[in-house]
């Protein structure tokens, strides 16, 4: 069972636990990104000392939007209905960016796959976030 990040760091700070389920879709992104950053490069760095140069490039290439889109996608069927739920509201949510190197699209469907990241991690379902990562990576070949 993965450690309970979330909930160590609110214990730490002595913040008390909120509803999820009233959060933005956009506020799971910016979270769930800060998440997938951290699984990336922590899987890149504990591969083996590289020159951070290298280990920039490759992260980038993965945690930018067009990867990310097609990340969820390669993992859409493996989705629950609420999961499902949480990337729609992701995805057609209203960002105050626009990406740069990415369309439109892409940009909202990498936003949907974020809040997916984002929900699970707050909710203490690390397992479920790795699971889904790691069958997306596996199935597009990113490392």
């Amino acid at each position: 069972m993965a450690a309970d990040l979330n909930s160590y760091i609110n214990e730490q700070f002595g913040i008390e636990s909120k509803d999820i389920r009233t959060y933005s879709p956009l506020t799971l992104a910016y979270i769930g990104d800060a998440v997938f950053d951290l699984i990336i490069r922590s899987v890149l760095v504990n591969r083996g000392n590289t020159a951070v140069n290298n280990l920039h490039k490759k992260a980038s290439s993965i945690v930018k939007a067009p990867s990310q889109a097609m990340l969820i996608a390669a993992v859409m069927e493996k989705l629950t209905l609420n999961e499902k739920e949480i990337y729609r509201r992701g995805r057609n949510s209203k960002p105050h960016t626009k990406a740069r190197n990415a369309s439109t699209m892409e940009y909202l469907e990498a936003t949907g796959f974020e809040a997916v990241l984002g929900y699970l991690y707050l909710t203490g379902n690390m397992d479920r976030a790795m699971e889904l990562i790691k069958s997306g990576i596996s199935k597009l070949d990113m490392f």
